[in-house]
């Protein structure tokens, strides 16, 4: 019989390599799928500015004498963003602020030498989204638009960017919130997908995918100072006004011919929840037509929340003429859903808005906008215009002339009160109305 030694037994443990095809995940696969159409932006502005190089130190007395005397020297400025191909006639989709006040626009593709130039097709700065095409003509690596309104909370998404044009910035993250509103400013807010996917400046207006590599959004970078948190906007918004800005280079007003306001206190107590309230609804037009009645009480708009009228604006300026809207309404004590089709505004309809709302009529001379009349008791004739007087800005927005002025009021209909700079005999005085 053998006899076995106490003893140490040494076992060798090979490992052996894993191939790369059994490491590769469904993100692997996604972000593959999309990355061809990630693009870099790259812009270039001109800025001309008057100064001296001798004196340069800016609280001199001769800086001040002769600034207006020097002549204006140009100085260029460049920005980097990113922006995702939507189509084979190489569209690019990205952020309005990305490609502000731009000169020049160039984009890098992944692959290729050198950077191709691109126009600006259209852009919102309201809806902060833009479309480039790029000069040279296709066919270009695109990733067509998906849907974002079947997301699901702790789903699983990418951003991808392309910040320096040498390289994709990739960061994973989980779905957070569906619909997250932001408050932008004192008359804008806005609906994101919230993630925790790492936004920066350098990736803002690239594709937000999910797992199957499907675009769900467009990344933005609106809250730098918010530590883990990616805001994106919904491809569902994107959709709804991309046509609009290839076509006609601005998102069309959609109209529904009514205006609201706030609900009370009293109103929110007693139903535990907020809304709008329907002031006033237009005869025939396609609020009167689906059956909205005044006092009806708007809740939601295709399931997104309205609780105060700026909410309500911001969400129905994503919106543009021929549009379905399906809208949630408290009548009464009873809950009512109708289902509206939006229409291009009426002919005229800015102008006769501004004397019906504020009071005044306008027309256009060399001067610039004239006022030509006031009606009696109005918002105007009860804060002092008076015919002669030029209507200069609405809201720090320069009009100049109608056309600009109507644009300037599609974008604000139902938007008060509005900041008007009044001028007379040279100076200028800022009104608000109604």
């Amino acid at each position: 019989m053998k006899r076995f030694l106490p003893g140490l037994f040494l076992i060798l443990i090979v490992t052996l390599p894993v191939s790369a095809a059994e490491r590769r995940t469904p993100i692997v696969d996604a972000v593959a799928k999309a990355r061809d159409a990630v693009v870099n932006i790259r812009t270039e502005q001109i800025i001309q500015r008057r100064s001296s190089p001798f004196f340069g130190f800016g609280d001199s007395i001769f800086d001040q004498f002769f600034q207006d005397m020097l002549p204006p020297r140009s100085y260029k400025t460049q920005s980097l963003g990113s922006g995702v191909i939507i189509d084979a006639q190489g569209h690019i989709l990205t952020n309005a602020h990305v490609v502000d006040k731009a000169s020049k626009i160039f984009v890098a593709l992944t692959g290729q030498q050198g950077e191709l130039e691109a126009r600006l097709i259209g852009a919102d700065e309201r809806i902060d989204l833009a479309v480039l095409e790029i000069v040279d003509k296709g066919p270009h690596p695109f990733l067509t638009p998906a849907r974002s309104d079947d997301l699901m909370l702790g789903e699983t998404v990418i951003a991808i960017g392309n910040p320096l044009g040498l390289g994709h910035s990739i960061t994973t993250g989980i779905v957070s919130s569906l619909q997250r509103r932001v408050q932008i400013n004192d008359q804008l807010s806005s609906v994101f997908i919230q993630t925790d996917a790492l936004i920066n400046p350098g990736n803002s207006g690239g594709p937000l995918i999910n797992v199957n590599g499907e675009l769900i959004g467009i990344n933005t970078a609106i809250a730098r100072q918010a530590q883990g948190i990616g805001f994106s906007i919904p491809i569902d918004t994107a959709k709804r006004v991309v046509n609009d800005l290839i076509r006609h280079g601005r998102v069309r007003h959609g109209f529904i011919g009514i205006m609201v306001g706030a609900v009370s206190s009293t109103f929110i107590r007693s139903f535990g929840e907020a809304g709008v309230l329907i002031d006033e609804i237009l005869p025939r037009s396609p609020a009167q037509q689906a059956g909205l009645k005044v006092a009806d009480v708007i809740l939601s708009i295709d399931g997104v929340a309205v609780t105060s009228p700026v909410q309500y604006h911001s969400l129905m300026q994503t919106y543009t003429p021929g549009d379905s809207i399906e809208v949630d309404l408290l009548r009464g004590k009873q809950k009512v859903q109708k289902r509206i089709v939006l229409s291009t505004l009426p002919e005229g309809y800015e102008m006769t808005y501004t004397q019906r709302v504020f009071g005044f009529v306008l027309k256009e001379a060399r001067s610039g906008l004239v006022v030509h009349s006031v009606d009696k008791d109005s918002p105007a004739d009860r804060v002092g215009i008076r015919p002669g007087d030029l209507i200069a800005k609405i809201d720090n927005l320069e009009v100049d002339k109608l056309a600009d002025y109507r644009l300037a009021i599609e974008g604000r209909i139902g938007r008060v009160p509005l900041t008007f700079t009044v001028i007379r005999d040279n100076l200028g005085y800022l009104v608000e109305l109604p």
